[in-house]
């Protein structure tokens, strides 16, 4: 009725006689068509993730933040057996909290708990001041300057403008916004959505004024955009390939990502009320 107008052509398709598949033949289409992914797709995050490391270490000086990396490494060796230690009372504590007859037992491993992170405070001291100047490296970085100048676009869907670099370094494949978020917290590119030190940097995430970036209207108003955006450069070149024209590749990531935003912003707005 619109864009596709005219007489619809007839359609007929003779399926051929069932055969059993060869082995074979169905081990090698599934080799070739995952070595086919792993490699585009594998590549394209390496490149991406070399991208946003290199935005976020330039430019800046990093010999005092290299001196405390080297400072609690030291610190770490020279502690091990106390961390290890505290790795084993809060196991102990975590199988306690269920149990309600162990409360001497539970009090007791509180107080031995409270005397190892007292020996770890000069490490913890090192760690924090780390983490301070990582900050504001990244923040004067090329990535945090862009960062910021985009954060008035997203901080209606209540991201900050860490969770818009990592959106935007997504639209190539959305699967490259863990490595890219592990990259802005200084924890690497190679981290997982399961690393426990990414789950906890988003958990100590917070805005100027204290309180958590990362909340549940939040993580609804991420998870609406990527179910809505159209982030993936494959699909869009398959478009190209199939419609012979760059116009409905074009069309096609322009109005999935206006209704992803808005979305996203709709989302955020009436989880607020709820939450």
């Amino acid at each position: 009725k619109t864009f596709f107008r005219g007489e619809t052509p007839p359609f007929v398709m003779e399926l051929p006689s069932y055969k059993w598949p060869s082995p074979h033949i169905v081990l090698y289409r599934v080799y070739d068509r995952a070595k086919a992914f792993v490699v585009r797709a594998g590549t394209l995050i390496f490149a991406t993730s070399i991208l946003i490391w290199a935005a976020s270490y330039f430019p800046g000086d990093h010999s005092n933040q290299n001196r405390i990396q080297e400072q609690v490494e030291q610190s770490r060796s020279a502690l091990s057996a106390e961390l290890a230690r505290k790795d084993e009372l809060e196991v102990v504590k975590h199988e306690l909290a269920t149990d309600a007859d162990a409360l001497p037992r539970q009090a007791e491993v509180d107080a031995e708990l409270a005397k190892v992170e007292q020996q770890l405070e000069p490490l913890n001291s090192l760690i924090a001041e780390q983490n301070a100047i990582s900050e504001q490296l990244l923040e004067n970085s090329y990535l945090g300057r862009f960062g910021k100048i985009i954060e008035p676009a997203v901080r209606p869907l209540g991201w900050d403008w860490r969770i818009g670099v990592g959106v935007l370094a997504s639209f190539p494949a959305r699967e490259v916004i863990v490595s890219t978020l592990g990259t802005i917290y200084s924890l690497g590119g190679e981290v997982s959505e399961t690393d426990s030190s990414l789950q906890q940097a988003l958990r100590e995430s917070k805005w100027a004024d204290g309180h958590p970036v990362y909340s549940i209207p939040v993580a609804l108003s991420i998870m609406v955009f990527f179910a809505l955006c159209a982030q993936c450069v494959s699909t869009l070149m398959v478009i190209r390939r199939e419609t012979n024209s760059w116009g409905w590749s074009l069309f096609t990531f322009t109005y999935m990502t206006g209704l992803a935003y808005v979305g996203a912003l709709a989302t955020f707005r009436l989880a607020m009320l709820f939450v």
